[in-house]
């Protein structure tokens, strides 16, 4: 059963002959293998012992090393992903489904997204080291869980705005089939939030290539952990001072991004195109190869045969969740006091977790030292403000053009992936020494280290609101013969901007995460600094200062949630109301 208005264009339109289909049988398979053969090869030696002392040798800075490191990143890369999958759609679901937990649970995720990820490391290395005592795995744990922290969060936003702004014409529609909620889930809330979702996969994979040093070659308390990897292979190399080594790490990342846009990301693309909503043809559809591919071979075939007799039973088994529409509370006379008291306990946790930091700062460092840290807080927020800015006036508009053009596309995707998922850092060494060159203090050049990594926020949120445009809109538009800016200002930016809060929103909060390794970069002996946040929590983090660290992430979390607040969630509001489609 099906609710939504599927767009496929062109899928069986073509006769396959016996032997293309044969083929293509054949070249999955053997996909598939190959699968299968490199993921028993990267879980080689994944729970080798912990060595005594600090590690760093487990990493090698041998070129050799780089297809094997690779792997084990994109590995690593991908785990974290799923992860990140399951968290949007629970955490999501429940913030948007529960009016009470909403409250709580979309300001709690303004302070998540604000944490560095330096802060959770400090916190969980040693907990994962706990579950697996005297083993690697644990700090493969530790690796994933901070690579997860750097991709989960803008996911999160993006489902949460698509579930609140689903046409009002399919939430009816729900309502008088009676879904359940399970069959709501997989015929209205994931077909629409597919496009924006895909997309913000794409930018989380990214933003975990940005952290990879950080996350594969973990400094935390004086001590080293050290995990196969190119992000902890760039890190080697730079403290052996081999830019050229840093070269064949940069060569490779770039294959590696091409190789995964190419068999994953353009696929995905092209077959979320099935879930826009639109009533007319909508202009050139996206092709894959490899979508084609999987289409030609006997894949849906066996995979309905697979899984088709479990649907009913499924569907069965999750009517406990309730019909849509149903009110997860009770409503009447005890709604305004349940509110109360739900909202005074909530008041109660936090106020008993602050005066408890504050008495443990107190009696460390002093209290002075958030005002420290708070100067230091408005030196980075400029930063960020600045960096906002500027993205937003460079990538909207090519944002909208690729996202609206499937030919353009076609051409840009692999680009714009390659600079999204590059890791930025790794061309740190090289951007200091041209600052140094043309005389740019690190004051300024770390709005453009910032930039490198979490711009792409803005620019992938773009493209997939101009992607998701109706076609009978855009064939409207057409029709009406609108000039460029009238068509901007009727069709282009109302479209777009919901996205784009929800992309400025999520390159806030990673530009704060980014100030860590933006306002302190370190090659071979060298050490360049600026004053800001970023390097409070960095030297803190270094040194193992709890009570320093508690305060900068203390501060970096207050300034965060105060300028959503203030700022994005009224701009939010605005786009929920009226600029949605239906």
């Amino acid at each position: 059963m099906t609710i939504f208005t599927v767009s496929r264009k062109n899928e069986n339109t073509k006769k396959v002959t016996f032997a293309t289909r044969l083929y293509s049988d054949v070249i999955v398979c053997v996909g598939i293998l190959a699968l299968f053969g490199v993921a028993a090869y990267v879980l080689q030696g994944i729970n080798m012992p912990v060595k005594q002392g600090n590690i760093p040798s487990a990493v090698s800075a041998d070129p050799a090393r780089l297809p094997y490191y690779a792997l084990r990143s994109v590995f690593r890369m991908f785990v974290a992903l799923i992860f990140s999958l399951i968290f949007t759609v629970v955490y999501a679901l429940a913030a948007a489904r529960g009016r009470r937990l909403g409250r709580v649970l979309i300001p709690l995720l303004d302070i998540l997204q604000s944490v560095p990820i330096l802060g959770f490391l400090s916190a969980t290395v040693t907990v994962w080291l706990v579950i697996f005592p005297n083993s690697m795995l644990g700090v493969e744990a530790a690796s994933i869980f901070a690579i997860f922290t750097g991709q989960a969060w803008n996911m999160t936003f993006s489902f949460h705005r698509s579930l609140l702004s689903e046409p009002k014409e399919l939430d009816e529609a729900a309502r008088s089939l009676g879904l359940s909620r399970w069959q709501r889930f997989w015929t209205l809330d994931m077909p629409n939030s597919a496009i924006p979702l895909l997309w913000n996969c794409m930018m989380s994979v990214g933003g975990g290539w940005f952290f990879l040093t950080a996350s594969e070659m973990i400094s935390v308390n004086n001590r080293t952990y050290a995990l196969p990897g190119i992000g902890s292979f760039v890190a080697q190399a730079a403290a052996e001072d081999k830019p050229g080594h840093i070269r064949w790490a940069i060569g490779t990342m770039i294959i590696v991004v091409v190789a995964i846009d190419f068999l994953l990301w353009k696929p995905l693309t092209a077959w979320a195109e099935r879930f826009r909503i639109t009533h007319g043809a909508g202009g050139e559809e996206r092709r894959s190869a490899v979508l084609t591919l999987i289409r030609q071979s006997h894949t849906d075939e066996i995979i309905g045969r697979i899984f088709s007799p479990l649907r009913e039973q499924i569907d069965r088994a999750m009517r406990i969740f309730g019909k849509t529409g149903a009110k997860w509370h009770r409503g009447g006379r005890m709604e305004k006091p349940a509110d109360f008291a739900f909202t005074a306990a909530v008041l109660a946790v936090t106020a008993a977790a602050a005066a408890r930091l504050l008495f443990f700062v107190s009696q460390t460092t002093g209290l002075g030292e958030f005002a420290t840290a708070g100067f230091l807080g408005a030196l980075t927020f400029i930063r960020v403000a600045v960096l906002i800015l500027l993205s937003t006036l460079i990538w909207v508009p090519i944002g909208a053009v690729i996202g609206m053009h499937p030919k353009v596309s076609r051409i840009m995707q692999p680009v714009v992936q390659i600079c999204a998922s590059f890791p930025a850092n790794f061309i740190f060494p090289f951007a200091m020494v041209w600052f140094s060159a043309w005389h740019i203090d690190l004051s300024l050049g770390s709005i453009i280290l910032m930039a490198l990594g979490t711009q792409w926020y803005i620019l992938f949120n773009v493209i997939a609101g101009a992607s998701a445009i109706p076609g009978d809109l855009r064939e409207m538009a057409r029709s009406f013969r609108l000039g460029p800016l009238l068509r901007w200002k009727s069709l282009i930016l109302p479209a777009i901007f919901g996205p784009w809060c929800t992309g400025g929103l999520t390159a806030a909060g990673g530009a704060w995460n980014a100030s860590i390794v933006s306002e302190i970069v370190e090659y071979g002996k060298h050490r360049f600094s600026t004053p800001g946040l970023g390097t409070y929590i960095a030297d803190a983090t270094g040194a193992g200062d709890t009570a320093r660290i508690l305060v900068g992430i203390t501060v970096m979390s207050l300034i965060v949630v105060l300028s959503n607040k203030l700022f994005w969630a009224p701009l939010q509001r605005i786009a929920a109301g009226r600029f949605t489609v239906g």
